[in-house]
């Protein structure tokens, strides 16, 4: 019987993204939470170059780095598939989960934390990227199509913790006049019950972002 276990922190949408794929296969695991202020040894030998969670520890070897993760659950287990089955549709998920990390999630999290005169430019920045994803989801329930798939389990970010974001800082980005095809994507999302079981508390994750916002805004300038 194999060993599964998985380095994270609650409320991190990459360790969520991880919990969620095992689940969906069904793979019964250990979740270690890590302090990331005082990282544990285990962490630091598992993930030598990198030092971040998540990392997935199958029969005791390391899998860093969340899309990596998924695609190595998503193989290495037996159950419902994650990715796509077919070659030209699997590239043009991992396309769109680069986008949404690389391009997408830095610039909407760079708009929402930002003050003073950065914050218009920043936010533009935000909607450029917000609007593509608006583009590819014109006519369609999901973004591989009417079921949940690997895009919008990476997607989480900007499907559950946009929200809570914007409600903690003030700052709102997404809206359905700007970007209905993104909204009516994020409010199926939201309601489907897979999405509502691998979610972490909305009020705990609000309570810490006020608490981020409340700590900036006593820091001396």
């Amino acid at each position: 019987m194999s060993r599964v276990k998985l380095l994270g922190v609650n409320g991190s949408p990459a360790s969520q993204r991880v919990e969620w794929a095992l689940k969906i296969k069904g793979v019964k695991y250990e979740f270690i939470t890590e302090d990331l202020q005082n990282k544990s040894p285990l962490l630091l030998k598992s993930n030598p170059v990198y030092k971040k969670i998540p990392v997935l520890l199958h029969n005791d070897k390391p899998i860093a780095e969340s899309l990596v993760i998924i695609e190595y659950i998503d193989e290495a287990f037996e159950g419902p598939s994650i990715l796509p089955k077919d070659t030209y549709d699997r590239a043009i998920a991992r396309f769109w989960v680069k986008f949404l990390d690389e391009k997408c999630l830095p610039a909407v999290w760079k708009a929402l934390w930002s003050q003073g005169d950065e914050q218009e430019k920043d936010k533009e920045e935000a909607y450029e990227v917000l609007k593509v994803l608006d583009n590819e989801l014109k006519d369609k329930k999901f973004f591989g199509g009417d079921n949940i798939g690997f895009v919008d389990i990476v997607a989480n970010f900007v499907g559950f913790w946009i929200g809570i974001v914007e409600e903690a800082t003030g700052v709102v980005l997404v809206t359905s006049e700007k970007f209905p095809n993104f909204c009516a994507w994020r409010d199926e999302y939201l309601n489907c019950d897979k999405v509502k079981e691998n979610m972490p508390s909305r009020e705990m994750l609000l309570g810490y972002f006020k608490s981020r916002v409340q700590a900036i805004a006593v820091t001396p300038k």
